[in-house]
Parts: C-alpha cells; sequence; structure tokens
C-alpha cells in the first residue's frame, strides 16, 4: 500500500522504516532536507494515487493544523487524512467535519513506541469510521507489533488521541511509582546495590514492565543518575487526562500526583514549602534553614 508520511523525526522516520522493511510504499517529507523524500507537500501529493492516504506525524497545536489545513486544499475527494501526532481530542471532531466538506476523510490514531517502534512496533489506537480504517489496515498491521495485540479501532474520531491521552496519564503513574520506589531504595540504610535490586525486578515480579527495562538500563548507563537533573517536563496528555477525571468526576488520584510531581521537579526552591516551613516555625518555633 502506498502512504504519504509527513515529519521523519524521531517517530515518523523509524516509522517510515518499519513501513518500508514490511513492503509498504512510503513517500515521506520533511523540512530537513538530509531526511526528506520530495520537496515539498505538492510533490508528496503529485507522487500519491488516488485515493491517497497521508499520515501526519508532526508536533501538536498549530503545526498540525496548518498542515492539515494545506494538504486539504492539495487533496482530492476520497483521499484520507490520518493524524498521528498527540493532538487534543477535541481537535478531532471539528477538523473531520471542516475535511468532510471538501470530501477528505479523516482518522486519529494515537501511537506509542517512542524510539523503540521500529524493532517493537507501535500500539495504535484509531479514531474514525469503521470502513475508512478498514482501508487504512494494511499500514497499520506494518506498524503494530506481530501478533493480536497493538491495534485497536477505539471508536468514532476523537477515540484514538482520547485513549494515547489516558494511556499516557498511565504512563505518568506507572513512571513516578518506579521514581519512587527508586527513590526510597536509594535512601535506605540497609540496600547496598539499588541497580542490581532493579534489575532483580526485571523476570519473576509482578512489577516488571519495559519501563522498568528502561529504568535498568539507565541505570547500567549511570548506577547514581549523576549525569540528569531532577526536572521533567509534562507533554500535554497528562494535564488534559487530569482535565476530563474533573469533568467526569472520576478519582484520578495516582496520576494527578504523578502530574503534580512533575511541576514539583521544576522548583528548585519551592515556594509553597517555603511558607510550610515559616508556619511551623512561627507556631512551634520548630528550626528552620535559612
Amino acid at each position: 500500500m502506498q502512504l504519504g508520511l509527513i515529519g521523519l523525526g524521531r517517530m515518523g522516520g523509524n516509522m517510515r522504516d518499519r513501513l518500508r522493511a514490511a513492503g509498504q510504499e512510503v513517500v515521506g517529507y520533511d523540512h530537513h532536507k538530509e531526511t526528506t523524500d520530495v520537496a515539498s507537500l505538492a510533490e508528496l501529493v503529485e507522487k500519491l494515487a488516488a485515493p491517497r492516504v497521508v499520515w501526519t506525524m508532526v508536533p501538536a497545536g498549530q503545526i498540525t493544523e496548518n498542515t492539515i489545513d494545506e494538504l486539504a486544499e492539495l487533496l482530492s475527494e476520497g483521499d484520507i487524512i490520518i493524524d498521528g501526532g498527540n493532538s487534543k481530542f477535541t481537535d478531532d471532531g471539528p477538523r473531520a467535519e471542516r475535511l468532510k466538506a471538501k470530501g477528505i476523510h479523516y482518522l486519529d490514531c494515537g501511537v506509542s513506541g517512542g524510539i523503540w517502534g521500529n524493532t517493537n512496533g507501535y500500539a495504535l489506537m484509531v479514531g474514525g469510521e469503521a470502513e475508512i480504517v478498514a482501508h487504512c489496515q494494511p499500514i497499520f498491521d506494518a506498524l503494530k507489533p506481530a501478533g493480536q495485540f497493538g491495534f485497536a479501532h477505539a471508536g468514532s474520531h476523537g477515540a484514538g488521541h482520547y485513549s494515547k491521552m489516558v494511556h499516557n496519564g498511565i504512563e505518568y503513574g506507572l513512571m513516578h511509582a518506579y521514581a519512587e520506589g527508586y527513590e526510597i531504595l536509594k535512601a535506605s540504610e540497609l540496600v547496598e546495590n539499588v541497580p542490581e535490586v532493579i534489575k532483580s525486578w526485571r523476570e519473576g515480579s509482578v512489577v516488571k514492565s519495559w519501563l522498568l527495562d528502561l529504568l535498568d538500563r539507565a541505570l547500567d548507563e549511570d548506577p547514581e543518575l549523576a549525569n540528569l537533573k531532577g526536572y521533567a517536563e509534562d507533554t500535554g496528555e497528562g494535564r488534559w487526562t487530569v482535565d476530563e477525571a474533573v469533568r467526569l468526576a472520576v478519582p484520578l488520584n495516582v496520576i494527578t500526583a504523578s502530574l503534580f510531581a512533575r511541576f514539583q521537579s521544576r522548583q528548585e526552591d519551592s515556594p509553597a514549602m517555603k511558607a510550610v516551613a515559616a508556619l511551623r516555625n512561627q507556631f512551634g518555633g520548630h528550626a528552620v534553614k535559612r
């Protein structure tokens, strides 16, 4: 099957490689001249046979909107656009309606797999009309891991990005649980070999996971994590998941706490903790660090 792929960065470039290895024909476009197959979106569209399938893999937000708007002027009735970036699910319904007016079909696809997807395959969560999903199934089959898992038609427009949002919220919670476990092991006066303990959990343990494998890999490279600063950004999906929890009155205790912990990581000297220290000093005369 033929596919136009826009955005050949850390994920998009690996997706192109995996698709080609599976025998799919991919025409890639990127603004970096050393990675692109064509010089423009117009040239990409010209190289595809109708009905065209074009997958955008660019940063969420205005870049995605601009790319899709430009594609909409170049594509024809019956063509398909798939957005595989981390767009907010609320963008998908209006986007699908806007494209429908031009006769262009739209799918939203949550993609998980990171830089390892080329080797391991990608988990794909797709939203959109069933017949359009079925038409694109050879692409999804080439990208997902071998076997029965790794792909879901999650529902209508927005369901794919919604599922990926929740996936990333869970990821926040899992990562922070491992991080807290690592910290208490480091603080213990009994445990002398923290990296070896982490490694022992990789098999035969109920907490084994790919994330644990990656923590073990990081500790192999830097046993004390001395070359890292304790600062963690959030990419948006965690916030959106918490927003949905408030809207739906779902108690997302762990995911919400893990999001707030990321905010805390950005404060070298927390104003809130300064206030706590001041209050303890005022009411109880407790010592403070000046």
